[in-house]
């Protein structure tokens, strides 16, 4: 059973509107709208009342349909300003407008002026209805059967539109490689599938979050709705953390009062949780498109997890084959760990993106790969190296390049502009090709600081560790000669987490 510390008293639950059908009367004489308003005062249809809107011309309907086009049914008068002023008012409604889900019933007091078939023939209209004939059983019946068909046009819109959407979105998550942005991600089209077509239902799902187990307790990924900003104290409540256990304990996703939560579990044991609150007006559709939604979560989540299994091995590898070489044994590879975490600082704050600066980080452990073609007397020489033995040391970037060469994956190669370039000096003093400025590659240059950091910070065969202000002198003296002067301005700005690094 996952725990968690509760917040006091919980989120107030957010209130559901009331949903309704709009009805527009369009005539010029005032009785027809009061009649046909108390006719409908109490008239409620699967469970929704209506919400009556009134114009007494052409242009004042056209108007009021463009400031509601979810507007379910239309009355229409055929004679108002002129005798064929209903006529003119549909034909605008389906080719101007567009809208093709309103029902119109036309009304007419002048058959005569508009010949039921001529205008059924020539007019895409739903029913015709001379006005002596509109009992009101008869109206009741008429507005009954309209509602209806326009809640299946509107179900099978929203359905179509719903998938698509799932498709587009589904594109978007597989797209996405890091847990924290796939989830915001996968919030972001949520919401947006459940608040499709608001043709009659008012109140749709838009408070969620992501969550996930570390260390038994529930812990945020991603927040949308009313969740959004708030922290896990303030959102993982008694209540909350009961419906999340549930699907924890019971492995699957459920509907339950108002939620949903979704469980979603990969190969490797890792899970996460969507929290989804307001669904009980969901109609059945939109519970159709969740659970669809929730199987192409569920493929591209396992993706995800496999992706970072993936690049965590690497990254392993990566290290402690750098540990090796660095330390000429099997010991831990310290070294390489703390300059791929201080490179992927610099380059964060240079500007660099998360991709490219955690590629990066992988790729940085690497930067001494050539010393392994280097000789122990040379290498492990506890005193000062001689011109010669310096040369020796100094293949050892050709070396590494040789090994990295011909690669292409995108992490070896940026390895191998690391190897490459990571001894150049920012004045053009440095080897193997005396690159200098901006000629040394942002990679090259973040790697030379992270290294010679990190060998002044201790202790190597060939010398004693540095003292840590003895260190940052060193940096100021070497700004614009061996380093790049805004690197250097930024390892300053940024002694504060160079520190947590160091744990200095």
């Amino acid at each position: 059973m996952a725990k968690m510390n509760f917040a006091k008293k919980e989120n107030k639950e957010t209130s559901v509107e009331k949903s309704f059908f709009k009805i527009l009367i369009v005539d010029d004489e005032q009785e027809v709208h009061n009649i046909t308003k108390a006719v409908l005062r109490n008239f409620t249809f699967e469970n929704k009342s209506v919400e009556i809107l009134s114009a007494f011309n052409g242009q004042e309907a056209i108007e009021v349909l463009k400031e509601h086009p979810n507007i379910a049914l239309i009355l229409l008068d055929v004679v108002m300003e002129t005798d064929d002023a209903g006529l003119i008012v549909a034909k605008r409604i389906r080719e101007e407008l567009h809208n093709k889900n309103v029902r119109i019933v036309l009304r007419t007091g002048q058959p005569g002026c508009a010949p039921e078939k001529e205008v059924i023939d020539n007019y895409d209209i739903n029913d015709y209805k001379e006005k002596t004939e509109l009992t009101s059983i008869k109206l009741y019946t008429t507005i009954v059967a309209s509602l209806r068909s326009y809640r299946d046009l509107t179900i099978i819109e929203r359905n179509k539109k719903g998938l698509q959407k799932i498709i587009l979105a589904s594109k978007s998550i597989f797209q996405l490689s890091s847990l924290v942005i796939f989830t915001e991600g996968v919030l972001e089209q949520l919401v947006s599938i459940l608040n499709i077509g608001d043709s009659f239902i008012q109140s749709k799902a838009s408070d969620a979050f992501f969550a996930t187990l570390k260390n038994q307790d529930f812990e945020l990924l991603a927040t949308a709705g009313k969740f959004k900003d708030s922290d896990n104290f303030n959102i993982i409540t008694p209540r909350s953390l009961e419906y999340l256990n549930k699907a924890y304990e019971n492995e699957k996703s459920y509907f339950e009062d108002d939620i949903y939560v979704g469980y979603f579990k990969a190969l490797n044991n890792k899970t996460i949780f969507l929290y989804l609150e307001g669904c009980k007006n969901l109609e059945k559709c939109d519970k159709d498109f969740l659970n669809i939604f929730s199987n192409n979560i569920s493929i591209a989540f396992e993706n995800i997890c496999l992706n970072d299994e993936v690049i965590e091995t690497q990254k392993e590898i990566v290290e402690r084959l750098g540990g090796v070489i660095e330390n000429r044994c099997s010991s831990t590879a310290e070294h390489v760990h703390r300059v791929a975490q201080l490179s992927y600082l610099l380059a964060k704050e240079y500007g660099l993106s998360e991709d490219e600066a955690y590629k990066l980080k992988l790729a940085s452990p690497m930067h001494d790969i050539g010393k392994i073609g280097i000789p122990d007397k040379v290498l492990l020489k506890p005193e000062q190296l001689t011109p010669d033995e310096f040369k020796i040391i100094q293949k050892h970037v050709d070396i590494g390049e040789e090994i990295l060469a011909n690669t292409n994956r995108e992490i070896l190669k940026i390895a191998e502009v690391v190897v490459a370039q990571h001894h150049e000096k920012y004045d053009g003093t440095g080897y193997p090709r005396g690159l200098k400025g901006d000629q040394i590659h942002i990679y090259g240059r973040i790697t030379a600081i992270a290294d010679v950091f990190d060998a002044l910070s201790y202790k190597r065969v060939y010398k004693d560790a540095w003292e840590y202000e003895k260190i940052l002198e060193y940096f100021k003296q070497q700004r614009g000669k061996q380093f790049d002067p805004e690197l250097i301005d930024i390892f300053f700005n940024n002694l504060d987490k160079v520190k947590e690094i160091y744990e200095i």
